[in-house]
Order: C-alpha cells, then structure tokens, then sequence
C-alpha cells in the first residue's frame, strides 16, 4: 500500500513539473526532466500497471493545465460550478488517456534499457501527433512548446515541426532516468542498465542538444539576412478590450464599432499598410446588418490603410441559411472585399458534434447558429502577396498554417478573442504556440486578440511585441514578407507521422509474439 501511495505521487509530481513548464508558471526547464519522477514509478510495473500510472500524471497535468475550463463554463456556459468541475475532469481524462497509453507502450515494448531508450521519444510523439487529429483534434501545448522562448532550439522547427523539440526533451528525460537508475543501483523491469548504454545516452543528449543550437545559431543569421532583404509592409494591430459579457448586446454593437474606428485613427500617424481587428471584432452580421456596417465603413473611410476585420457572417442560398466565422479584407483604395471563412471549428463552441445523437448538448456561444467550416489553407489576395488568416484556435494545428503558406501566403495573421479566458493562464499558453507557426514556416505572424494577448512574431520566432491583458491596446511593426518555403512546409509531419508508423509495427509485433507465446503455453 505504501508503495503504490510512493507510485502515484510520482505519477502526480511528474503531472505537476509539465505543468510548470508551460505559462504562467514557465520554468521551461522543468520540461527537460519533468518525466523523471513517472519513468521511475512504471519501473517495475507491467503494461497494465503502466497504463494506470500514466492515466493519473496525465489527469494531474491536464486538470492544473486546463483549469481555465472551469471559469470559462462558469461565466459564459451559465453552468453551475459541480457542473463545471466535472466538464473539466471529463475532458482531462480523456486527454489523459494519451499519457496512459504511452505508458503502456512503453513497458510493453521498451522491456529492455536499450529499448526503453529510443522508443520513449517515438511513442511520444506518435501519441502527440495522435492527438493533433483524432475526435478533430486538441493538440494544446504539446511537450515542445514549452520552449518557446527558446530561440535557437525552436529553430528546428522548420525541418521537424514542434515534435522535433518535444522528441529531444523526452529522450532527455529518459537518458537522466537511466543514469539515475545506474548510479542507484536499480534495474528498468528487472533488467540492469549497462553502464556504455548511460555514457552513451548522456553524450546523445550532449550531441542533439548541442546540434539543435548549432542549427538555430546558423538559422538565425540565414533567416534575419533574408528578412532584411525582403520586402516589408507595416501592420497594426488593435485590441478592444470588449467584455464578453456585453460584446453581443445589441445595445453595445454601436460602442464597439466606436471604440474600434477610434483606436484605428489614432495609428494613422504611423501610417500602417493594414489593420487587423480581432476575432468577431464586429458583434453582428458584417455586410449583412447595414446600420453597424455602415459605421465601420466611415472610420474606414477615414483612413488610408487597408483593413482585416473579424466578424460572424452569415450566406443565404435560396431557402438555406449558413453561419461562418470569418475575417473580411477591406481594401477602400480598390472598393475589394474579400472573406476567409473558419475552416476548424471548435466544438460545442461553434457547432454541435453528434448533435443528433445528444440533442441536449449546446454551444457556449449562443447568440449565432451552428457556424459551418470554410475552406482549409484558403489564402487572400493582397497587393502583390497573400495573407493567411486564421482565427482563433486555429493557430495551434500546424497543418493549417503549413497549408495557407503552401497556398503562397507571405504573411500569417492571427485574429482571436480570448476574452473567455480573463486573467487565467489560457491567454498566455494559446499566444505561446503562435511562436512555433512563424518558425515552422518562416513567416512573420501578427495577432489581433480582443482583450489580448496581441502582438508580432518575427520569421525565427522572436515576439517583437506582445500587449498586456485585459487592456485597449494598439501596436505597430514593419514585418517582412517571406516567400521561400520551408523543408516543413514542403513535406509537413514526416517526422511525427514516421514515429506513429514505427509505434504501430513495433507495437503489433510485441502484441504477435504475446499471442503466439499465450496460444503455446494454452496448447
């Protein structure tokens, strides 16, 4: 009893160092060893006994990670606070699930020290990379984005994604287990670590850590020389500071649309070459409500920048009516208005996933129909270039961004309303992820967030600017216009998708030799 008390507060310390790793908290070398004290309890344990073990470091890490879930349900769900609470360790569970099985895996098919070695990194990523699609995907700050703030080590992100940082994070964490496990003597399922397999593991971590900084030092110089030859366009970025509460009171629609035309004009006298709005910046129908949009077309009017605007929108084709989440450029020298619809829609946020199977269930977002999903890696015609947009969660599926700067876009924009969020840790981790699309892809990034984080993202992942929380704000960067594409943007999760089919086959052959192995001891 004792000792099964000793293992589940490893797993559970293990689910805490991840967490603190990422913000608000951010001590980002927690990462490097956070699995550690979880290696240690599955040591001796069996795949089952694993599974057990990583289901709970994975509850207690989603559960201190996501705790924004329950304010969120709270304020604007109108659920009440057990309600809540249960919603959030639902969904912590489920993730957890990922953990439970890379655990599994782990003692199922990494037996041996030599083994358990490489297949650590692998089975992680394979289950990151599982994450990132299945049930429409929820890959929310993935082991590697917690560097973000580490320049030259997300440089390899170009080439491998953000799996590649994750990757070498895990196999640091596992050759600091092994050595641990040499210098006390104890063994990783009944088996003695060798002390070439220790020397070796070390100077692995000492070689792709020091090659990660190599390549980024090198990157660096490449990609800024680059930028700083290419050409450039000047953007602003405007922050409302909206209440939730009251954005989609019909009563405020004229405020807001106020507050926005005054926070453009006072950029003008950095004369930007576009301005960016945030996520459903105009709380009615865009183009369809003629009032509120008249009022947006005067302060535009006023101006000499073209404008990037989010806003509900909604098209009706004959009886049929369709809602979209979409942003629309606005460009009054030329009288064009073009429009990028929403292509991954969140959840019971914007649509109902087996609504006709859970009819009871409803969205957070009441006050517009079920959205519909536009077109993936949709770009927009500006100038002589093209704009990726994407909106709100968007910005965390590489796919998406990989997909628009394949489609030519020389600009990521990402517009968001975090304002569900207030003053909790989920606007900082969402703004974090951003860092790793401008990397992947070699892109600036500008981000227009109604109450924040707001702000510019360099090609090599610099944040040039970021705004305070819960504040009007209004910012300015010239941002250079990349079109060169990247080893990622080219051939996009080669890496992840190798280590899911490695996991797969490595994983059917232990289960073959199990079953062969039962139906002789049965005969």
């Amino acid at each position: 009893m004792i000792k099964a008390k000793k293992n589940i507060l490893l797993a559970a310390i293990s689910g805490l160092l991840l967490t603190a790793s990422f913000p608000k908290i951010g001590v980002d070398f927690m990462a490097w060893f956070a699995l550690v004290p979880f290696f240690w309890g599955i040591r001796d344990f069996s795949p089952k006994s694993s599974f057990r073990m990583g289901f709970i470091t994975g509850l207690v890490h989603f559960l201190s990670l996501l705790y924004w879930v329950v304010p969120v349900m709270r304020t604007y769900g109108f659920l009440p606070l057990y309600l809540s609470i249960a919603i959030l360790f639902l969904f912590a569970a489920v993730l957890a699930i990922f953990f439970a099985l890379f655990a599994a895996v782990l003692a199922g098919t990494g037996e041996k020290p030599g083994m358990f070695l490489p297949m650590a990194p692998i089975a992680w990523i394979a289950l990151e990379y599982l994450r990132s699609f299945i049930f429409s995907g929820f890959p929310w700050e993935l082991l590697g984005y917690s560097q973000f703030k580490r320049l030259q080590l997300i440089q390899i992100s170009d080439i491998f994604g953000v799996y590649g940082l994750s990757a070498l994070i895990v196999f640091c964490n596992a050759s600091i287990f092994l050595m641990t496990l040499y210098f006390v003597g104890r063994r990783w399922q009944g088996k003695r670590v060798s002390k070439r397999l220790v020397e070796g593991a070390i100077l692995a971590v000492i070689v792709g850590i020091g090659l990660t900084w190599f390549y980024g030092y090198q990157r660096i110089k490449t990609i800024d020389a680059l930028a700083t030859a290419s050409p450039s366009a000047k953007i602003s970025v405007v922050q409302g500071n909206i209440d939730q509460a009251v954005k989609w009171d019909p009563a405020f629609q004229i405020d807001s649309v106020e507050k926005y035309n005054r926070l453009s004009a006072s950029l003008m006298h950095n004369r930007p070459d576009l301005i960016v709005w945030p996520e459903s910046a105009t709380p009615f129908y865009f183009l369809y409500d003629k009032k509120p949009s008249e009022l947006v077309f005067e302060g535009i009017h006023q101006t000499d920048a073209d404008y990037l605007i989010g806003s509900p929108s909604v098209v009706q084709t004959g009886s049929a009516i369709e809602y979209y989440n979409s942003a629309y450029l606005i460009r009054p020298q030329t009288q064009e208005i073009s429009k990028y619809d929403k292509a991954h829609l969140v959840p019971y946020g914007e649509y109902i996933p087996l609504k006709k199977w859970l009819p009871f269930l409803g969205k957070i977002v009441a006050q517009v129909g079920d959205f519909k999903p536009g077109e993936k890696g949709n770009t927009l015609s500006w100038r002589d270039y093209r704009l990726g947009i994407q909106i709100c969660y968007e910005v965390i599926f590489p796919s998406l961004s990989r997909a628009m700067a394949r489609n030519d876009a020389s600009l990521l924009i990402n517009i968001t309303n975090d304002a569900w969020f207030g003053k909790t840790s989920g606007p900082y981790q969402h703004f974090s992820m951003t860092v790793f699309r401008a990397v992947e892809n070699r892109r600036a990034l500008a981000r227009a967030a109604n109450t924040g984080i707001s702000g510019f993202i360099d090609p090599v992942g610099r944040i040039l600017t970021s705004t305070a929380l819960l504040e009007e704000a209004v910012a300015t960067e010239s941002l250079p216009l990349l079109q060169r594409k990247t080893f990622y943007t080219r051939f996009g999760d080669l890496f992840a998708m190798t280590c899911f089919a490695m996991t797969l086959i490595i994983g059917t052959i232990k289960i073959g030799k199990f079953a062969l192995k039962f139906n002789r001891n049965r005969g």
